[in-house]
């Protein structure tokens, strides 16, 4: 039986740096289901990079309008991703969001935010970036929203986990020979 993929977590943010925060939030689950949260910010998040919202195209308006008071985008973290290990290749970064966006509401994370370099050999990181890049190419991410990038994520760990297997299979076919 196949092993169960991991859960992967993706942040957008305001900006980078002192001030950004956190405006949408996308997990996708072991059996594919994502959620994906657009964050409205209180009025003391005022930071806004318009670098990032080219890159992201959400704007602060939109998140006005559609996005979800924190304690709601909270309670349907906590509740979909409880006592599991959630994985994200921008660490630092989404660490530091989600901090602030749970700090905001005075409470903690009911999962633990952990680095995709724990779930990679060596050979598997050097592979990353370029693996990361086909996947999104080929399910045709074209917004760059949380939970796309999430999908990509986790398809991507999916293929370097898989080349893992198959060079250890031809490793094993070559020392039968």
């Amino acid at each position: 039986m196949a092993e169960a993929l991991p859960v992967f977590l993706d942040v957008e943010a305001s900006g980078f740096g002192a001030g950004s925060y956190p405006i949408e939030v996308g997990c996708i689950l072991p059996d594919g289901r994502t959620l994906c949260c657009l964050v409205r910010p209180p009025e003391g998040w005022r930071h806004w990079d318009q670098s990032a919202e080219a890159v992201h195209h959400i704007t602060r308006e939109v998140l006005m309008q559609h996005g979800l008071p924190i304690e709601d985008v909270v309670c349907r973290l906590d509740e979909a991703l409880r006592g599991q290990d959630v994985y994200s290749d921008a660490w630092g970064n989404d660490y530091a969001w989600l901090s602030r966006l749970y700090d905001e509401v005075d409470r903690v994370p009911r999962f633990h935010l952990r680095s995709l370099r724990e779930l990679l050999s060596e050979a598997q990181a050097a592979r990353w970036h370029e693996v990361k890049k086909e996947v999104s190419e080929e399910l045709h991410t074209t917004r760059h929203r949380a939970s796309n990038d999430a999908r990509v994520l986790q398809a991507a760990y999916a293929r370097v986990r898989a080349s893992r297997t198959d060079n250890a299979q031809t490793r094993k076919r070559d020392d039968e020979v």
